[in-house]
């Protein structure tokens, strides 16, 4: 397959903010599933959950209670797709629903910006520009912030706890400029605990997804692919670091119950269970019960696709959605 990453997201990588995801490891919810059934081009739908493994239909409501077990939800998203907010949203509001006080971890906001962001989301007070210039929105991810907006006024009219993943954009940079070991010589990366950090080399995540940036930009010195790669690894292993050190989730109260934490991130980061599920994972030593979820606008002229994807077990599970405003994403062939 030659496909994963959108073009989009291959731009987003080589400045420092897109990444992608091998089979996961750690516990599973089933066993020995039956054969893969695949839907025939007639029975995909808009807002249709999938189970990867079968093939199978999955209500909302059973997915709810898949995931009142897991400490850990990862969402993958199509950047700037409204639907995919709604999806988080539904899931939020089902947790919520069930007694349970999620944490929310979100790749759009970075260490640098965490300070702002416990403010805003615990207060009443604070403007909404306060809050962006304290996030360091505009440095670590920018754009309509008005896309990820319901997600943080949920967390905020809830008091829900959010997470910012990512590492500070302008060390992810450096680490694409100067490759991984000359970056971590940095002093500044010890302000976030970086410098004994380990960062393995994963030949199947390189071969399985770093591979398609290759693809969709031949022409590249080696040199730099190596610097992209090991980028993409630093802030990958750093939004696992950024998991981990919140698991367990701290107990909320006698009446409800705490976490999951539901990470929320560009699809390319949960594929087939890599790379931030793989690491977080390896971190937790193989003792984290997570589901991967993946999010993919659905379009007829996708059915081939939206197949593979399921062949392929791309996540645990497949969520169809509605196109978004800007139309289904283009993908590196």
């Amino acid at each position: 397959m030659r496909y994963r990453f959108s073009i989009s997201a291959i731009l987003l990588l080589m400045t420092g903010l897109g990444s992608a995801c091998a089979p996961t490891a750690g516990e599973t919810f089933q066993q020995d599933p039956p054969p893969l059934e695949i839907p025939a081009k007639d029975q995909f739908r808009e807002w249709q959950i999938l189970e990867t493994r079968t093939g199978r239909d999955v209500s909302f409501e059973a997915l709810t209670s898949l995931l009142l077990s897991a400490e850990v939800v990862y969402l993958g998203e199509e950047h700037r797709n409204r639907s995919h907010i709604e999806a988080a949203l539904r899931v939020l509001q089902a947790l919520d629903a069930k007694e349970r006080r999620p944490v929310l971890a979100m790749e759009m906001f970075a260490w640098d910006g965490q300070v702002g962001l416990d403010r805003y989301v615990t207060t009443a007070s604070g403007t909404r520009e306060q809050f962006l210039r304290e996030s360091r929105w505009e440095e670590n991810w920018g754009g309509a912030y008005d896309d990820y907006e319901p997600l943080i006024t949920f967390a905020r009219d809830r008091r829900l706890a959010v997470l910012a993943l990512n590492p500070p954009r302008h060390l992810v940079r450096r680490v694409a400029k100067a490759g991984l070991r000359q970056a971590l010589a940095d002093a500044e990366m010890n302000l976030y605990g970086l410098q004994g950090e380990r960062f393995p080399d994963d030949p199947i995540y390189r071969e399985k997804i770093f591979h398609q940036v290759q693809l969709c930009h031949g022409g590249l010195p080696e040199e730099a692919y190596q610097r992209m790669y090991e980028a993409s690894v630093f802030r990958d292993e750093g939004m696992a670091k950024t998991i981990v050190e919140h698991l367990p989730v701290a107990e909320s109260g006698p009446n409800v119950r705490p976490g999951p934490i539901v990470s929320y991130t560009g699809g390319g980061h949960i594929q087939y269970g890599l790379p931030v599920p793989k690491r977080v994972v390896r971190r937790a030593g193989n003792q984290v019960r997570h589901v991967t979820i993946y999010l993919t606008a659905y379009d007829a002229a996708r059915t081939q696709e939206i197949k593979e994807l399921l062949r392929e077990s791309i996540a645990d599970y497949l969520w169809l959605t509605p196109v978004g405003a800007e139309g289904v994403p283009k993908r590196c062939r």
